[in-house]
């Protein structure tokens, strides 16, 4: 008689070999690439088991770099923006390299401090036809490009869009002195009445 193979099992976590960190369904994790000159890969665990081994898989939905999209780095794209793509796998857990946090583009522009393992995502991707969930964002400034958290911006307090100094003919370090900001739009209305002693440096929440 054909012996039946015993079954896999669901794990509740896994912990990464040679540290402490636990792993659980829903983490994002970092995972070493085959070729160890890249970064490593990003992805959310879906899943968890062992074989009757004990060999841990983990299914997990991939995110991708800018530069893996079919579009490729565009200069909105934030150094640490990551796309949550419908790309699922299951790869052994020995590929774990480390833990990570992907945060939400409002979460992460909020962040103090921006931390090695931060990242942040505000599109899904679909993999085999390279478009975006949302396909559309806000667009700021003259240039009218979507907001990228590296760059610094000054808000108008006129019209309350969003400039880059460069864009405005200023440099990071003026706009950092300024204490108020009109566009060059809301300043030929000059309106004596407001006068503000801060501005933000970046959106907090998106406009709708």
């Amino acid at each position: 008689m054909a012996k039946t193979k015993p079954g896999k099992k669901d794990l509740e976590s896994y912990t990464i070999k040679g540290t402490n960190k636990v792993v659980k369904v829903g983490d994002c994790v970092l995972m070493r690439p085959s070729d160890l000159d890249k970064p490593p890969y990003v992805a959310r665990v879906e899943k968890i088991e062992a074989d009757h081994r004990n060999n841990v898989k983990v299914r997990v939905r991939w995110y991708y770099r800018p530069e893996e999209s079919i579009g490729g780095r565009r200069q909105f794209h934030g150094a640490k923006e990551l796309f949550l793509s419908d790309h699922y796998d299951v790869q052994s857990a020995h590929t774990i390299e480390g833990k990570c946090i992907v945060h939400s583009f409002k979460n992460y522009t909020k962040l103090e401090n921006v931390g090695a393992e931060d990242y942040f995502c505000r599109f899904e991707y679909k993999a085999a036809t390279g478009s975006f969930t949302p396909d559309r964002v806000a667009v700021y400034c003259k240039c009218e490009m979507p907001y990228n958290p590296d760059d610094l911006m000054v808000q108008c307090e006129g019209c309350k869009d969003w400039f880059h100094p460069s864009c405005m003919g200023m440099t990071i370090e003026q706009a950092k002195k300024l204490d108020h900001f009109l566009c060059s739009d809301c300043g030929a209305e000059d309106d004596s009445k407001r006068s503000l002693n801060s501005f933000p440096v970046s959106p907090v929440s998106e406009p709708k």
